[in-house]
């Protein structure tokens, strides 16, 4: 039975499932919300598990944006450890069992959210798939869910691990690098490519693998792995070369796909990398199905649509399906792809465009670099940022920033400066307009963003004079 407003059933309690729920529920108090959740940890930040493993996060259920009791006092019911198995849109129902397979029942919707997510993916690697790094005495795991943090645990709290391998040197990769080696693990991280983080310039990644190298993990770039193999004492890595490395653990994190089945199965369209077709009121080809999160395509307000994962996304569209749902119209504006990592005492962010983005989107980029004070020199503890700007020549509109820096230089606010002036669509010139906080030991009068952005401008006239 549904009360007069409906009821709106929603799939996954994450990042987008939960904010869709919270925005519903505030907005049309009285609507009936249910939410399946395939286990019993409804908005975990999943992203923090690297420091719970690391043990900076000493407690982890400290990971959880709202605890149960703060979400089921807003009136949201919660169906725990209960996997969506079919939707049927002509009864507006969905089929659901429970982990232990004891419980099947059927869920009635007016409205529907699917927020299913993404999953691991293995990039062809033999060996590995999502039934083998859920083993409870797995020597190959992944991190994508709590389960995985469980069971990664259980492993590193034994006696038996202490040499572990990470496949893939993206920012999961480097910051379970990081997590292991401040629980003093041997670390070796295979990259199939020829430097660590992809997402940003290669000299710039190279600063990166320098510190890892740094704080003593083992870097193998232009190592593809072939195949993992399970052994009695550990796991096998094999490269392309047919060369053998063994482990007592590996880790693979090589990226992720979205998780469409339900969606898929039900006749939602799909577009780029699989991932389900939306609107920008995160409306599916379906009738009263939204979707949100890692399992949809992302609109890039330089690019058009695109398939681009990230938690922020995530969060964002779901609260945008939330007000669509309850009747509110609202649309999701798109995303620039704003990322931040922190290595060690390291921080490097981008936001926008690389220069061979830039020119495969059309544009006619100019690139510059400077390395600038995150304060007045004259405090003590200033310390350099490496920032990189890349505009158009034609119109100066400034397309991507990637910056490298100190852990307390504000290197990340720094980036978001930029990615607010890329969302505006702004010019690098006017990022010098801008009136930024300054203060000697924090800042200059001209902050480090606009000294890059000067930078820009003075370079790009010498090029056309």
């Amino acid at each position: 039975m549904t009360n007069e407003a409906g009821h709106l059933l929603i799939i996954g309690g994450s990042d987008a499932g939960i904010s869709a729920a919270l925005q519903a529920k505030e907005l049309q108090p009285d609507l009936a919300v249910t939410l399946l959740l395939a286990d019993e940890y409804p908005n975990l930040s999943i992203c923090g598990l690297p420091y719970a493993v690391g043990r900076e996060v000493t407690d982890w259920h400290a990971l959880a944006h709202r605890n149960l009791t703060e979400l089921t006092a807003t009136g949201i019911k919660f169906q725990m450890n209960m996997v969506a198995d079919q939707i049927d849109t002509t009864k507006r129902e969905v089929q659901a069992h429970s982990r232990d397979d004891s419980v099947h029942k059927t869920f009635h919707y007016t409205k529907l959210v699917v927020a299913t997510g993404a999953q691991p993916k293995f990039s062809g690697i033999t060996g590995v798939s999502l039934a083998t790094t859920q083993q409870p005495a797995g020597k190959i795991r992944a991190m994508h869910t709590m389960a995985d943090y469980f069971g990664l645990e259980r492993d590193l709290d034994s006696d038996k691990v202490q040499h572990v391998a990470i496949i893939g040197a993206g920012y999961i990769g480097i910051e379970m690098a990081e997590a292991l080696r401040h629980r003093h693990m041997d670390v070796t991280i295979f990259q199939r490519g020829a430097e660590v983080l992809s997402t940003v310039d290669a000299d710039l990644g190279q600063l990166l693998q320098q510190k890892l190298i740094e704080h003593g993990v083992n870097v193998l770039t232009k190592t593809a792995v072939s195949a993992v193999e399970a052994t009695d004492v550990g796991a096998t890595i094999i490269d392309v070369t047919k060369q053998s490395y063994h482990f007592d653990l590996v880790l693979v994190v090589v990226g992720v796909q979205p998780n469409t089945k339900l969606l898929v199965q039900a006749g939602a369209e799909t577009g780029i990398a699989g991932a389900i077709k939306v609107n920008e009121y995160m409306q599916t080809s379906l009738p009263d199905i939204w979707a949100a999160g890692d399992l949809v395509e992302t609109k890039h307000r330089l690019l058009g649509t695109t398939y681009l994962p990230l938690g922020t996304t995530a969060h964002k569209q779901g609260r945008i399906a939330g007000y669509n749902v309850a009747g509110v119209t609202r649309t999701f504006k798109g995303s620039i792809g704003t990322q931040v990592l922190k290595a060690f005492d390291l921080i490097i962010a981008r936001t926008g465009l690389l220069t061979k983005e830039a020119e495969q989107a059309g544009f006619v980029p100019f690139t510059t670099t400077i390395d600038v004070d995150d304060h007045k020199a004259y405090y003590p503890g200033a310390q350099k940022i490496k920032i990189r700007l890349t505009g158009d020549q034609n119109t100066g509109q400034l397309l991507g920033a990637q910056l490298i820096g100190h852990y307390g230089s504000e290197v990340a606010k720094r980036n978001d400066v930029f990615a607010t002036a890329i969302f505006n669509q702004m010019k690098v010139a006017e990022v010098c307009d801008l009136d930024l906080s300054y203060s000697p030991p924090v800042g200059s009068p001209w902050d480090a963003v606009q000294l890059a952005a000067q930078d820009w401008e003075r370079q790009l006239y010498r090029l056309k004079r």
